[in-house]
């Protein structure tokens, strides 16, 4: 849901930008958030706790409670409510935890 005409606003974020989730291709409003986006996009789960495995996203919406971690451009556990979306984005779910040794990086 996006509020395409505010009274007081007016009309605000109405460029697209095109993005990737787990490599599916994504259109978002530029100037939204990484969580914003996805979350218009219909996309709930952005990941899943390391302990109990079960599905992580959007929580506080204000980066505290670090709930909505996900991998952009490489770069893992990011804050996606806190990030703003891009074009061209490339953005995967976070589902472990970071590769702190860069081993992924090694072969």
């Amino acid at each position: 849901m996006h509020i395409t005409n505010h009274p007081i606003l007016k009309e605000k974020l109405t460029e697209e930008v095109s993005f990737y989730f787990n490599n599916n291709y994504l259109k978002a409003k530029k100037g939204q958030t990484v969580a914003t986006a996805l979350m218009a996009n219909g996309i709930r789960k952005f990941g899943v706790s390391r302990k109990l495995l079960q599905a992580r996203g959007l929580y506080c919406a204000n980066g505290r409670c670090m709930s909505c971690f996900v991998t952009i451009n490489g770069l893992d556990h990011v804050v996606s409510c806190q990030t703003l979306i891009e074009e061209d984005m490339h953005i995967f779910s976070n589902d472990s935890d970071p590769d702190i040794r860069g081993e992924r990086n090694e072969s």
